[in-house]
């Protein structure tokens, strides 16, 4: 073979219409993503874009809207410690986990019911 993945360029979750507000609350103002530009032909779909550093998250609109309850992204953090306390300092709920041996990991919930995964190795 000739070609070659290098990484993932971005992950897609779906929203209701209307949902930029609530995503940018959310994605920038609880988790500190930054909001990034989307090209202007794709303005017109509505949702919206974050970025932390190479990570992006581009929260799209879906009609008719189902969050994912399974399939998910996970995202890999530094002093997940602080993280937890932080999100529930913000009244967002985290669902333990300590089924995975050698990671500390907890799920949590987008505004929208997405299910996401966040974990440090010990």
């Amino acid at each position: 073979m000739t070609f070659t993945f290098k990484a993932i360029d971005h992950i897609q979750l779906a929203a209701p219409k209307g949902c930029e507000e609530e995503a940018r609350r959310f994605f920038n103002g609880i988790l500190g993503f930054e909001e990034i530009e989307k090209p202007e032909t794709l303005k017109k779909n509505g949702g919206v874009w974050f970025a932390y550093g190479n990570v992006q998250i581009h929260v799209g609109v879906e009609d008719p809207f189902s969050p994912a309850k399974k399939a998910h992204p996970a995202f890999e953090v530094e002093n997940i410690e602080e993280l937890k306390q932080h999100l529930l300092e913000n009244n967002i709920k985290i669902s333990e986990d300590n089924n995975l041996p050698g990671a500390n990991r907890f799920y949590v919930s987008d505004p929208f019911g997405n299910r996401i995964e966040v974990l440090e190795w010990v």
